[in-house]
């Protein structure tokens, strides 16, 4: 995705909802937190609110403030003069000069201490800055755009965050969603991140119908970070080749309803042609552990409803003793 053009992958609802309200936080200079679960994509929202701001052609400057050391962070943002601590051997500017004109996108501003807070507090209250070293006031004309993946009302009650800088940043708020809860824009994000992949590393790959569903069906604890890191190492792997569910990692192989229709017609087709011809090998790449487990699943599912639920019937149709039966029920999380 380059800086010039930086897109929201995705075209659902609930992301649709957002590029309108980055949208419109673009059209003035009010102050947004971006918030969500770490890897939801908060700075991709940062830089495309920037770009579609005024200030599209001046720097956006990004800074992890959980990233830098405490006693290195007033340094980083606000810069230092020559000698105002070890180690400084010639006057430096910070984030803060570097972004003028521009934004700044403070990331997990969660994670700043309360000391630089007040700092920041007075560069939104007043538009200056003082360097390290320095009493000397510098005029600065930033848009601050932050994020966190904390609770910063929590935060707040448990005296971490300031409530006045809390007010100030929180003007525009808007929540990145988990990937699970727009599980519908996984083939759009794929898309993009094979192209992106492809230009970086010279390779790509094809997903099928039936791994992409399967990946829709993931939890994404890591979000889109998470599947951005199966993206590529899917591409080292199989290079420029088609891969299908059965290839993807075994925590990544979720079998939803329709794998269970194109797996089952697989299985038989398999048993058809090995009953004609014993001798005769399967030219359809198979998975055959998914298939056995689909085939019992089913079997289990189908003699519980014939039995309306009862175990001890189901068992008995089915040819096993009960405590076997609940045993299976456990395996594949089927409720009494």
């Amino acid at each position: 995705m380059r800086d010039s053009t930086v897109e929201i992958s995705g075209s659902s609802h609930t992301i649709t909802q957002i590029k309108k309200m980055l949208s419109q936080a673009a059209l003035t200079e009010v102050s947004v937190m971006i918030t969500g679960e770490s890897g939801t994509g908060k700075e991709i929202a940062a830089r495309f609110l920037h770009l579609h701001s005024k200030r599209k052609d001046k720097p956006f400057i990004p800074v992890n403030c959980g990233a830098i050391p405490n006693d290195l962070l007033e340094s980083e943002l606000f810069g230092h003069e020559k000698g105002a601590f070890t180690g400084a051997i010639s006057s430096r500017i910070g984030r803060f000069e570097l972004a003028n004109g521009g934004t700044i996108f403070l990331d997990e501003i969660g994670d700043m201490p309360l000391a630089m807070q007040v700092k920041i507090l007075r560069v939104i209250q007043e538009k200056v800055l003082e360097r390290v070293g320095s009493n000397k006031s510098i005029k600065t004309d930033v848009r601050i755009i932050a994020a966190t993946h904390r609770n910063l009302e929590e935060e707040i009650k448990n005296g971490r965050f300031r409530e006045d800088l809390y007010y100030r940043l929180n003007v525009f708020p808007i929540e990145m969603p988990h990937l699970r809860e727009r599980s519908e824009d996984i083939p759009d994000i794929i898309a993009d991140l094979t192209q992106k992949l492809q230009q970086e590393i010279g390779s790509s790959i094809e997903l099928t119908q039936a791994a992409i569903r399967s990946l829709m069906k993931c939890e994404w604890q890591g979000n889109i970070r998470e599947l951005a890191n199966l993206i590529e190492r899917l591409i080292v792997l199989y290079p420029d080749q088609k891969v299908d569910y059965h290839q993807l990692p075994a925590k990544y192989q979720q079998m939803s309803e329709q794998n269970k229709v194109d797996v089952i017609p697989k299985y038989l087709e398999m048993t058809e042609t090995v009953m004609i011809n014993p001798q005769a090998t399967v030219s359809e790449n198979v998975n055959l552990k998914d298939i056995l487990y689909q085939i019992e699943l089913n079997y289990i599912q189908d003699a519980l409803n014939k039995t309306n639920g009862v175990v001890s019937h189901a068992a008995e149709k089915l040819g096993m003793r009960r405590t076997t039966l609940v045993e299976k029920m456990k395996k594949f999380q089927i409720a009494k």
